[in-house]
């Protein structure tokens, strides 16, 4: 005992360490590891175009960090079925998929009274739908307009409408919806989906002014260029002429635009909204 007169901060110091040396279990609770944290635990997700792509990505990643999911597939039954069945068994989570077509108003309203008759609520709307139809303004037709507007701005209304009566009964909830950098910068031959995109943000700030006060938090995500079945198609003398418009010289990952979305489908992000996260290697700078 000697040792420690007059300097209780050594003493201090020397009884910590023996208290975790000889209590490892006490120790571990406190030095809690980052595998351990699930920041979406408790929480249920709706996501609409799930089985691919930056749908399945966010799919994915929900359910790492511990969300329970329901997502949506318009024709790949046999994938999405697969996905849900993969994460479901290996993550512990209840993950299911739905067919439903979110650019369809009752079909919309039917799936949110699906998901919360099998989940019990939806606490993150991640509205991600979404299709191109390209072509130049004088050759496009009247159906790739209709068709592109409806399936990636009308359903985002179709999904926020009916899924905003349970958050509102609940006070909380957290709408994310998935734009683009195309809305931003505009783009030949995509007029059509240059106008859907761009008119998420007008609808994104309006219902996070709207329903603010609830507690409820609606914020959008515009991509860059990222890696698709599609990029993957292109040679590379294609690839590197897009790298070469890229201040970071490679295409996004889908998991890269889902940790954004798990940010804001979190309570890390409670009080972020109305905003728009570009998530694009600094493409829009």
């Amino acid at each position: 005992m000697g040792k420690f007169r007059g300097n209780p901060w050594f003493a201090c110091k020397t009884l910590s360490f023996r208290f975790f040396s000889f209590s490892p279990t006490f120790a571990a609770i406190i030095f809690k590891t980052k595998s351990d944290m699930k920041i979406l635990q408790g929480k249920t997700a709706l996501v609409t175009g799930g089985s691919r792509g930056i749908g399945a990505a966010i799919v994915r990643r929900f359910a790492e960090e511990g969300a329970n999911v329901a997502f949506t597939y318009l024709s790949s039954a046999e994938k999405a079925n697969a996905l849900a069945t993969e994460l479901t068994n290996s993550l512990g989570v209840q993950v299911q998929a739905y067919g439903s077509n979110a650019a369809d108003f009752a079909q919309a309203e039917t799936l949110v009274s699906d998901v919360i008759r099998d989940f019990g609520k939806v606490d993150i709307l991640v509205n991600n739908a979404g299709i191109t139809r390209d072509n130049l303004m004088l050759r496009m037709t009247e159906e790739q307009w209709d068709e592109v507007i409806n399936t990636n701005l009308k359903s985002i209304f179709n999904l926020t409408k009916h899924a905003l009566k349970p958050m509102l009964k609940a006070k909380s909830g957290s709408i994310i919806n998935m734009s683009s950098i195309v809305g931003v910068t505009g783009n030949a031959g995509q007029a059509n989906y240059a106008a859907s995109k761009a008119g998420i943000f007008g609808f994104t700030k309006s219902i996070a002014k709207e329903v603010g006060s609830r507690s409820i938090r609606c914020n959008a995500v515009a991509p860059g260029f990222i890696e698709t079945e599609m990029t993957e198609a292109l040679d590379e003398k294609t690839k590197e002429a897009y790298f070469a418009s890229i201040p970071m010289k490679r295409f996004g990952k889908g998991e890269e635009v889902a940790n954004v979305c798990v940010f804001l489908g979190s309570d890390m992000s409670a009080y972020v909204s109305g905003q728009t996260i570009s998530v694009c290697g600094a493409l829009n700078c």
